[in-house]
């Protein structure tokens, strides 16, 4: 993950101080053809590139609305791919409205992918490379599962967001769906865990099983404990 940090100090949802216990994890997707980070995230810090139109989610209330979101994943102005935190991760987010049941920026953690035709297979592949990432680190940063991760449209379905259809108007004309990605945010945790412990480092505890002053005593003693499986047993003598 290409993980970058510029809060959108200037945002009314910023401004409002509000913090949640983050319980789940929200994917949405932006619904507009432009993958370019600079078009919601600013100021130009160099990888960004400026955004000319000042149409940028760091002000007030951006085009008129009151949204903001935790992170969003795009292009940098070079063409590569990243992510920007654009929120403190337990800061109440205006990111997916509300439903019958409530609303999931009670609850959720949210992030926009930013959309592009919708038919390059490659950046498809990278930014959804990319939302994996993130979740996974997300996921290992507040104890969540893939389990805890839906979509907006998802969150539709369960009460908690507003009627939109991302990211399922996106992911299958790749092949994917949310099911696919919490696969592979299932995956990406059981690794960093295996890697986690591989680069723990090893300690050893050795038993003595008893001290004698005649050597034949202890030959015949560790004949029996090798003959027991205990391979790696030896006599040491000491002074």
């Amino acid at each position: 993950m290409n993980l970058h940090k510029l809060i959108l100090t200037n945002n009314a949802c910023y401004r409002a101080g509000k913090t949640i216990t983050p319980k789940g994890i929200m994917v949405h997707s932006t619904g507009a053809n432009n993958p370019n980070l600079k078009r919601y995230v600013s100021p130009d810090d160099g990888l960004l590139g400026k955004n000319q139109y000042g149409n940028h989610w760091n002000q007030n209330t951006p085009d008129g609305r009151q949204v903001c979101v935790h992170g969003f994943i795009g292009q940098l102005v070079d063409g590569s791919i990243a992510t920007y935190q654009t929120l403190p991760w337990n800061m109440r987010g205006w990111h997916c409205g509300s439903g019958a049941k409530g609303s999931g920026n009670d609850t959720h953690i949210g992030f926009e992918i930013c959309e592009d035709g919708l038919t390059d297979a490659s950046y498809f592949s990278a930014v959804y490379k990319e939302a994996v990432e993130l979740c996974v680190y997300l996921c290992k940063q507040y104890g969540l599962t893939d389990k805890d991760i839906i979509c907006h449209s998802e969150g539709a379905k369960l009460g908690i967001a507003s009627n939109h259809g991302d990211v399922m108007h996106w992911f299958p004309k790749f092949g994917k769906t949310m099911d696919t990605f919490r696969t592979a945010v299932k995956v990406g945790l059981a690794v960093a865990e295996t890697t986690a412990e591989s680069d723990t480092p090893k300690r050893y505890y050795r038993v003595q099983i008893g001290a004698y002053s005649v050597k034949a005593n202890a030959d015949a003693m560790l004949s029996k404990v090798k003959a027991a499986g205990f391979t790696d047993a030896f006599v040491k003598y000491s002074e």
